[in-house]
């Protein structure tokens, strides 16, 4: 007698492996945990950036801001007895010291007087030539002029070529010694870089402006002679402040 074929058993779907007794499998990670630290390092490196672009940006924006140019002026006609006084006259801004670094915004530029400082390393600043990647505030030099000195402007880019910052550097040796108290130009002369400037070149001393469309060191020269050592604050004792050339007294080299 035959045997009966047995019918084979249905398989069963075929179960995952099952974690080990008492442990449960990991889920997966999203993309947020597994990058974790790729972002983290983007993020660093660009909270760096931002902030050192701010404060590159902080450290080379100028502190001062002007609310006009000045104009240039033609000099009114003097008396057919007197000697023509070079520059334009300009409007007192006052003398107020204000804290070093404090941005102030002049009425006018140049500014011939006004806010400055008050601190032996940014004013009044150290007399000589500064070049065109120097940097100096009218913070700084507007104290200058309020001790009777002068500054020569330069902006760029006709003050700028190799040729004129070459005549610049040599504008002090060239200038006379000041009217009243008898220094020399490298003791009372500033030449600085300022692009606010509606001419070339301009010379200036407290409360007057001369422009110059090229360095005229004649011009500057009688300009100094004229008006130098007139400041409110004079740097020395026969100086006397706002006097007229005809007024002044006779220059003495101050010790």
């Amino acid at each position: 007698m035959a045997k009966q074929s047995r019918n084979p058993r249905p398989s069963s779907p075929t179960k995952p492996a099952s974690a080990p007794s008492g442990r449960t499998a990991p889920a997966p990670r999203s993309p947020l945990e597994r990058f974790r630290g790729t972002i983290i390092g983007v993020v660093v490196v660009a909270v760096v950036a931002v902030g050192g672009a701010f404060f590159f940006l902080g450290a080379t924006a100028p502190t001062y801001a002007c609310s006009t140019i000045l104009v240039p002026t033609a000099a009114s006609s003097p008396a057919p007895d007197a000697t023509p006084r070079l520059g334009q006259v300009t409007r007192d801004l006052g003398r107020a010291h204000v804290e070093t670094g404090s941005r102030v915004t002049y009425e006018f530029c140049p500014p011939t007087s006004g806010a400055h400082y008050n601190d032996a390393r940014y004013g009044p600043i150290a007399t000589r030539f500064y070049g065109d990647d120097d940097r100096t505030e009218p913070q700084g030099w507007v104290h200058n002029l309020e001790h009777g000195q002068m500054s020569i402007l330069y902006r760029c880019p006709e003050g700028c070529d190799e040729t004129a910052q070459t005549a610049l550097q040599g504008l002090q040796d060239q200038l006379p010694a000041t009217p009243l108290c008898g220094f020399p130009a490298s003791a009372s002369v500033v030449v600085t870089r300022f692009d606010d400037l509606p001419t070339p070149y301009a010379a200036i001393v407290w409360g007057r402006v001369l422009f110059l469309d090229s360095l005229d060191v004649a011009a500057i020269s009688t300009f100094s002679a004229q008006s130098a050592d007139r400041g409110p604050e004079p740097q020395c004792q026969n100086a006397v402040p706002g006097a007229s050339p005809s007024a002044a007294p006779s220059a003495t080299p101050a010790p």
